[in-house]
């Protein structure tokens, strides 16, 4: 396994978990558990793209703005996700940030893979995509 589909694989998880999230209704236990859920996967796998796609992808001129791009999404994500923690999960207004929440991570998904990956793809050695593969694996792993 390489480097993209590693995180295909998480990329589905997430994109099932924010579907699920915003299909919820008022402050029931289902709503919370699939939020929970969905903040954890979405900081496991920030924390390991990060550390072991973006890091190499910053240091080469050819996917460095796209890498600083994608990390800034990042925390796009996390300031949405602060913010659905500070509203009362029955406001109306929950569900309209969830909302956003779900544009943010589909539209960085589809970036990432339609974009970053083949920029990735050329600035990368097949070597260096199966053992980032292996490392960021190995820290989901330990993480989840």
């Amino acid at each position: 396994m390489n480097i993209f589909e590693a995180l295909r694989q998480e990329h589905e998880i997430q994109r099932h978990l924010v579907a699920k999230l915003v299909e919820t209704h008022g402050d029931t236990q289902e709503r919370k558990k699939i939020f929970e859920q969905l903040k954890h996967e979405l900081k496991i796998h920030a924390d390991a793209e990060e550390r072991h796609f973006y890091i190499p992808l910053i240091k080469k001129d050819l996917t460095q703005e796209k890498a600083r791009h994608s990390v800034a999404e990042h925390h796009e994500m996390d300031e949405l996700i602060e913010q659905l923690e500070d509203t009362e999960m029955d406001a109306s207004n929950w569900l309209k940030k969830a909302k956003e929440l779900e544009h943010k991570v589909i539209h960085h998904l589809d970036e990432e893979e339609q974009e970053v990956f083949q920029m990735a793809g050329k600035a990368l050695t097949d070597n260096q995509k199966l053992s980032l593969a292996e490392d960021y694996n190995k820290e989901i792993k330990k993480m989840r």
